[in-house]
């Protein structure tokens, strides 16, 4: 009998899966293998909220793989070893793996495919699994990317998708050793909110989001208190949900909210083809300023823990640090914050993201930290969020600082913003600090160092 590996990779999910249907069209019998691979670890990049996440993501693919009679086959080691092992005990033609854009992904897979050839295999790498428009389906005429988003969004709304793929029937498995999936609760350091992972839990929230959540969307996306966004990011991140199938039912749904939540898939997309045109933009200025960025510990450890003295900034940190999870707007806000108000480099800001986001990759991270430090693709690179002006539009009751900020939960309304015009006793019994920097001198600062007068 023939046959094939479908090697599992940030696509752990059976619905809309063609890695998976591409394995079952070509073999008799499908290895569904998924690799812990040491390289990732030796990377930094395995934080204990995403190896917690991951756990759950793995148990519940298993889960649905055995409900078609298959079962997820698990290794442990350096990847590519690891998957030549596995074609090797079961006599493999072919691997098929969903096409990454990362350095190390690309790297994996042309080591890969090197490995396999000389074994008699062949690797295939597919497209719009990972992403719902390939990273090169839509070029600028006489560039090889977008640098601007969009005329790419454009040009990505013209390109369409291709068809979702129903789940396999029945997936036959050879008789190849694997080992248990991993334990989340073994995970130590894990944020205390995080969420549960597995597309089982994917599918439900998408349910539940497509179902009335998503049509408010346009209007409500930043209101940080009300908390209105979908929070799929961490499962899109792991592929437990396609992003193929997200854009084509929301289309479907229609409506403004609908659009909306559209736009930031395409982002994602944007993103993923920046990084793979220029990888080295994972830890390289995108555009350079010039900036020679400031050091000062005890004003990063301040921002770290969520104490730097504007609430609505130590809120979303604080968010961070339960849940490893940020609400979007608070992202934009406390970078800002740390990469133009303190003026310390993004790269700082991008690793300790890194560390805690459940949702943190290489590409949307990093990406997005330079857009907000300006040193990416945005196209007004200087502009500054005033965390004051942030805190009055969207959280104006301040219950989302409240919520994360108990100190102050007994501060009424917007006066929760501004804790520091309290009188110098009341101040004192608070607990909390002032401001560590004062926001004009900030901008000041920020304005010289990048010769704006």
């Amino acid at each position: 009998m023939s046959v094939a590996v479908a090697l599992y990779t940030s696509d752990l999910r059976v619905h809309d899966q063609p890695v998976l249907r591409a394995a079952l069209r070509g073999a008799d019998e499908v290895v569904p293998l998924f690799v812990l691979d040491r390289g990732i670890s030796a990377a930094g990049f395995d934080a204990p909220n995403r190896r917690a996440f991951l756990a759950g993501c793995l148990t519940s693919l298993d889960a649905g793989l055995r409900e078609r009679g298959g079962r997820l086959v698990i290794r442990t080691g350096a990847a590519v070893e690891q998957v030549c092992r596995v074609v090797r005990e079961c006599g493999a033609q072919q691997v098929h793996v969903a096409a990454g854009v990362s350095r190390y992904a690309v790297r994996r897979e042309e080591e890969l495919r090197a490995e396999l050839a000389r074994a008699g295999c062949a690797l295939v790498a597919h497209d719009a699994v990972i992403t719902a428009v390939p990273p090169g389906g839509v070029t600028p005429v006489g560039g090889d990317h977008f640098a601007v988003f969009t005329p790419y969004f454009r040009r990505w709304e013209a390109a369409g998708t291709r068809e979702v793929m129903a789940p396999p029937r029945t997936v036959r498995v050879p008789a190849v050793d694997g080992d248990p999936p991993p334990s989340a609760t073994a995970v130590e350091g894990v944020s205390p909110g995080l969420a549960e992972g597995g597309e089982h839990l994917a599918r439900e929230r998408l349910a539940s989001w497509l179902a009335g959540g998503i049509d408010a969307y346009e209007d409500r996306h930043d209101d940080l208190a009300g908390d209105a966004t979908s929070r799929l990011s961490p499962y899109i991140h792991f592929g437990c949900l396609s992003p193929v199938e997200l854009v084509r039912r929301a289309r479907q749904r229609g409506g403004a909210g609908a659009e909306a939540f559209t736009r930031q898939l395409a982002w994602r997309d944007f993103h993923h083809q920046v990084l793979a045109a220029r990888p080295a933009a994972a830890w390289s200025d995108y555009r350079a300023r010039g900036d020679r960025w400031r050091t000062d510990d005890k004003e990063i450890a301040a921002w770290r823990e969520g104490r730097t003295g504007y609430p609505v900034v130590d809120a979303a940190m604080r968010q961070l640090l339960y849940e490893g999870w940020m609400h979007n707007r608070g992202r934009l806000l406390t970078a800002s914050f740390l990469t133009k108000t303190l003026y310390v480099d993004w790269r700082v800001g991008a690793r300790h993201f890194l560390d805690l986001l459940v949702d943190g990759d290489l590409v949307n991270n990093q990406l997005n930290w330079q857009w907000t430090a300006g040193t990416g693709t945005d196209t007004r690179p200087n502009r500054i969020l005033n965390p004051l002006t942030q805190a009055k539009r969207f959280d104006p009751r301040g219950d989302y600082v409240r919520r994360w900020v108990p100190e102050l939960a007994h501060l009424e309304g917007a006066a929760v913003h501004q804790p520091w015009k309290l009188a110098a006793p009341d101040r004192a019994r608070l607990g909390y600090p002032d401001p560590i920097v004062d926001l004009a001198e900030g901008r000041a600062r920020f304005s010289r160092a990048r010769g704006l007068g």
